[in-house]
């Protein structure tokens, strides 16, 4: 099993990483070490906040996996877990990252893939040829809800970030555990572009504000 720290947005998505995680575990796929609700004291500082996922979560992942809703791209935390995710740091090491689109996102009919046997696995029926994106405002338009952290960073020739529709890769049994496998090789080696600040306040879409809320 290959231990897999989840990203998410706790407020919309937790059905979501519920299902993912107790049937990828009961699969045998992934072994979860992700943060549970309420394991960390929301009342902290926002650098002790970080400082525990990266140091006691963090450290031991092969593979993040990002589910990407409709308002991820606009949470703090999340921003937090891909950035740690990138780098080697005193304690953690890099990890591979592989994104979920989940069906409420507007970006469900694009995905990207690497190589062959990922195609062959995921998108079977897909006969309509692939084609290779090269600039980041393209990726914009294909992912408006992808975080703009991954999005600077699919658009490098140097780093390798699967990007999979839920309906996709929900009881793939084969195809998750060949995404995981991958992932997690292209994890050391990927050179992330990690010079984007960190997102220090969350911000909610529907109100047109920032708040402080996870």
């Amino acid at each position: 099993m290959i231990k897999t720290f989840t990203s998410y947005h706790h407020a919309n998505d937790q059905k979501y990483k519920e299902a993912f995680v107790n049937w990828a575990s009961a699969s045998g796929l992934i072994d979860d070490i992700s943060v549970q609700t309420g394991e960390i004291d929301e009342g902290l500082p926002n650098q002790s906040i970080r400082t525990r996922i990266r140091d006691h979560y963090l450290r031991d992942s092969d593979v993040t996996v990002l589910l990407c809703g409709t308002e991820t791209r606009y949470r703090k935390h999340v921003d937090w877990e891909l950035k740690s995710s990138m780098i080697d740091g005193a304690i953690n090491r890099k990890s591979g990252i592989l994104v979920i689109d989940l069906p409420e996102s507007k970006s469900i009919s694009w995905y990207c893939a690497y190589g062959d046997r990922e195609k062959e696995l995921l998108y079977p029926d897909h006969n309509d040829g692939w084609f290779t994106v090269s600039t980041a405002v393209h990726y914009e338009n294909m992912f408006p809800d992808m975080p703009r952290r991954i999005i600077e960073n699919l658009n490098r020739n140097d780093v390798a970030i699967s990007v999979v529709p839920w309906n996709r890769i929900y009881q793939n049994v084969e195809g998750l555990r060949y995404l995981l496998q991958q992932t997690k090789g292209s994890g050391s080696i990927n050179d992330y572009d990690t010079t984007r600040p960190m997102r220090m306040k969350n911000f909610n879409p529907k109100l047109e504000i920032f708040d402080i809320r996870v």
